[in-house]
């Protein structure tokens, strides 16, 4: 685990992640640092709980529209979705990769 020093709506945090997923945590911390201070910024929210509070059910909202309804990757998370697409892709990388010795 390695430690990463962030900033939401201008708080510092530090936030533990797996080596290797700190590009990911950014953009996460990215996103939700955005969707408080848009709340905040509109001053139709007051207080730091009550924004962090609408800020993740906008952002649970947002989760929740995004598994398909029909289809073979019904009911899946945009997340499990690209897992797939990347197994995938690595069969296929397999696959067409040129065989040595074939003859």
């Amino acid at each position: 685990m390695i430690q990463l020093d962030v900033s939401i709506m201008g708080h510092p945090y530090r936030l533990a992640c797996r080596e290797g997923e700190e590009h990911a945590l950014k953009e996460a911390v990215s996103y939700l640092d955005g969707k408080m201070s848009a709340l905040r910024d509109s001053g139709k929210v007051k207080g730091n709980d009550r924004i962090a509070v609408m800020a993740a059910l906008s952002v649970a909202a947002e989760l929740l529209s995004t598994k398909s309804g029909e289809g073979p990757f019904s009911g899946l998370s945009l997340m499990e979705v690209k897992q797939k697409m990347e197994a995938m892709n690595t069969v296929l990388d397999g696959a067409l990769t040129p065989q040595e010795n074939l003859f």
